[in-house]
């Protein structure tokens, strides 16, 4: 039987992943999917939290490229965040996994404030907790919220779930000759400028010493393998 390496973990999954083939929004059978590839994680034991992005609904950086103004845009990009994990939240239920989600921005009627000791709480109960509304704050992406919350509730490893195998030296839909890096430290990425995160959330990872493991989600059991420690995707340590 399998076993996990980490105790504690925080999984990003972006917004564009729970599209599946469509053009925008959120594909149930997709929703569906990472429910059960999340579900697969807490069969181990490991504490769970998760932020999703909101790039499937709206993305504020896009929208202020058309003259809105960018604080308003990263708030609406907060509140698509939100759809997210409410939809995540009913497909965990659905599955007999309770869940909490939490919101950097007040909605009471919705879903919990962010409360940091709530948080850990529910996560010891064995509750799977939802951080939405990326920091609460515009010009900051949900990057670099996962990466903030992965610190404040002392998780042992951060999680990308991406549509490629792992980081790439370039952008492998462009260069058929783009090779996959294995392992890597945060300040060759910074030199190597790779787009992997944004460069504040790769700057907080390393300089508090963050794990962070880049694997496909749409491979079935990429997650648990990443959590039992198999080489899957790539690793980044500082």
């Amino acid at each position: 039987m399998q076993t996990s390496r980490y105790k504690k973990v925080l999984v990003k999954i972006s917004g564009e992943a729970l599209m599946g083939e469509q053009d925008y929004g959120i594909s149930p059978d997709m929703l569906n999917y990472v429910a059960k590839e999340v579900r697969s994680i807490c069969d181990l034991g490991v504490q769970v939290a998760i932020v999703v992005g909101g790039g499937n609904i709206f993305r504020g950086v896009a929208a202020s490229s058309f003259s809105m103004d960018r604080a308003s845009a990263d708030h609406m990009g907060m509140l698509a965040t939100v759809i997210n994990s409410l939809a995540l939240q009913g497909a965990l239920e659905k599955m007999g996994i309770q869940t909490r989600t939490q919101t950097a921005i007040s909605m009471h009627e919705v879903a919990e404030p962010f409360i940091r000791r709530r948080a850990v709480r529910h996560l010891e109960k064995g509750r799977v907790v939802i951080f939405a509304a990326g920091t609460g704050n515009p010009y900051f992406t949900t990057d670099t919220a996962a990466v903030l919350r992965a610190q404040e509730i002392h998780a042992e490893l951060l999680l990308k779930a991406t549509k490629v195998d792992g980081l790439y030296d370039s952008d492998p839909a462009v260069n058929r000759e783009a090779k996959m890096i294995k392992d890597i430290t945060y300040m060759e990425v910074l030199e190597r400028q790779l787009k992997v995160m944004d460069m504040t959330a790769i700057s907080l990872a390393m300089d508090n010493n963050l794990p962070l493991a880049v694997f496909n989600l749409k491979q079935k059991e990429n997650l648990r393998k990443v959590i039992c420690g198999e080489k899957v995707g790539t690793m980044i340590n500082s």
